[in-house]
C-alpha cells in the first residue's frame, strides 16, 4: 500500500510541477521578449503579472470552438491531444534527482525507472509529429496543410541527428538507462558529456530547436507565409493544447539535454549529494536551456526552408554519423566506457 501511495505522490508532484512550469514558461516567454525589445511585458494580472497564465487559461476556456467546413471532425479534435500528450508522457522517465525515503520506502525522483528509458524517450517523444501533421491535414486549409508538411519534413530530418547524438552517449555510457547515463557523468565536471562529446552536445542543442519548431526553425507556423501554420484553424482549448504541447516539448528537450550532457542532477565534486540538492541543480541546468530557447527566438532571424533542410541533411547528419563512429571506435579500444 505504501508503494502505491508513494507512486501516486510522485505522479502528482512531477506532473503537477511540470504543467506548472509550462504555464509559467509562457509568462517567461513574454517577459523575456519584453526585456530584449525594451518594453513592458504582462504586469496587470497579479503581482508582476504572475497570474497571467491563469488568466490566459480562463480566456481559452470561454472562447468559441470553431470547426471549419470540410474538416475531418475526429482527426481535427484528436490532433491537439496527440501533440501535447507525448511530451507529457516523456517526462515520466526523466531522473530529476537521486534516491529519497518516503513512508519508509526508498524510491527515486522519477515516475518510472526503465532499463530502456532512452528508447522510451525517443519512441514516445517522436509521436508528437503526428499531432502536427494531422492538425494540418484535417483542417481543410491550404495554409494548415503546408504547415503540417513543413513540420513533418523538418522534424523527421532533425530527429535523425538527434537520435545519433543520443546513440553516441549511449555507446560511451554502455547503457540505455537514463540513470546509468547520469551516473557515468558523476564525480567531476569534465566527466560531463558536454565536455567529452562537444560535437554531439552542439548538434543535440541545435536539433532540439528544430524538433520543437522554435525560432529560427519555426517554418511550421511562420506568419508571413502561412498565417499561423498547422494550427491556423484552431481556437479555444484545442489551440491551447497545441500551445501547451510546444512549451512542454521545450521543457522536456531542455531536461534531456541536462540528462544526457550535463550530468542530470549530479553536483560537481559531490557525487553523494542528497536529492534536495540534486533537484535544484537539475532545475538550474535546465533553466539555462529554457532561457536559450527564448533568447534565440527574439535575437536570430529565421532561416529559409532550403537552408533548414540543407543544414539538417548536408551538415548535421554527416557530422552526427562521424561522431558516432569516432566514439564507437574509442569505446571499442577502451578509451571510454567501463
Amino acid at each position: 500500500m505504501n508503494i502505491v501511495l508513494v507512486w501516486l505522490i510522485k505522479v502528482l508532484l512531477i506532473f503537477g510541477g511540470f504543467l506548472g512550469i509550462a504555464a509559467l514558461y509562457t509568462l517567461a516567454e513574454r517577459k523575456v521578449a519584453a526585456w530584449i525589445q525594451w518594453r513592458i511585458g504582462p504586469n496587470r494580472v497579479g503581482p508582476w503579472g504572475l497570474f497571467q497564465p491563469l488568466a490566459d487559461g480562463v480566456k481559452f476556456i470561454f472562447k468559441e470552438e470553431v470547426v471549419p467546413d470540410g474538416a475531418n471532425p475526429l482527426l481535427f479534435r484528436l490532433a491537439p491531444i496527440l501533440s501535447a500528450v507525448p511530451a507529457m508522457l516523456t517526462v515520466a522517465v526523466i531522473p530529476f534527482a537521486g534516491e529519497l525515503t518516503m513512508f519508509g520506502h526508498t524510491t527515486t525522483l522519477s515516475i518510472a525507472d526503465l532499463d530502456i528509458s532512452a528508447i522510451y524517450v525517443v519512441a514516445v517523444g517522436g509521436l508528437g509529429v503526428y499531432g502536427v501533421i494531422l492538425g494540418g491535414w484535417s483542417s481543410n486549409s491550404k495554409y494548415s496543410l503546408l504547415g503540417g508538411l513543413r513540420a513533418s519534413a523538418q522534424m523527421v530530418s532533425y530527429e535523425l541527428s538527434l537520435l545519433l547524438c543520443i546513440l553516441s552517449v549511449v555507446v560511451v555510457s554502455g547503457s540505455l538507462d537514463l540513470r546509468d547515463i547520469v551516473a557515468e557523468q558523476s564525480g567531476a565536471i569534465w566527466r560531463w558529456n558536454a565536455f567529452s562529446q562537444p560535437l554531439a552536445f552542439g548538434l543535440f542543442v541545435i536539433a532540439t530547436f528544430a524538433e520543437t519548431n522554435r525560432h529560427p526553425f519555426d517554418f511550421a507556423e511562420c506568419e508571413p507565409e502561412l498565417v499561423g501554420g498547422f494550427h491556423t484553424e484552431y481556437s479555444s482549448m484545442k489551440f491551447a493544447l497545441f500551445f501547451l504541447g510546444e512549451y512542454c516539448a521545450m521543457i522536456v528537450m531542455a531536461s534531456l539535454t541536462t540528462t544526457f550532457f550535463l550530468g542530470g542532477g549530479e553536483v560537481p565534486f559531490w557525487p553523494t549529494a542528497p536529492w534536495f540538492v540534486q533537484l535544484p541543480a537539475f532545475l538550474a541546468k535546465t533553466s539555462v536551456f529554457l532561457f536559450l530557447f527564448l533568447w534565440v527566438r527574439w535575437t536570430l532571424p529565421r532561416f529559409r526552408f532550403d537552408q533548414l533542410m540543407g543544414l539538417g541533411w548536408k551538415v548535421m547528419l554527416p557530422l552526427a554519423l562521424a561522431n558516432v563512429f569516432f566514439y564507437g571506435a574509442l569505446t571499442s579500444f577502451g578509451v571510454f566506457g567501463s
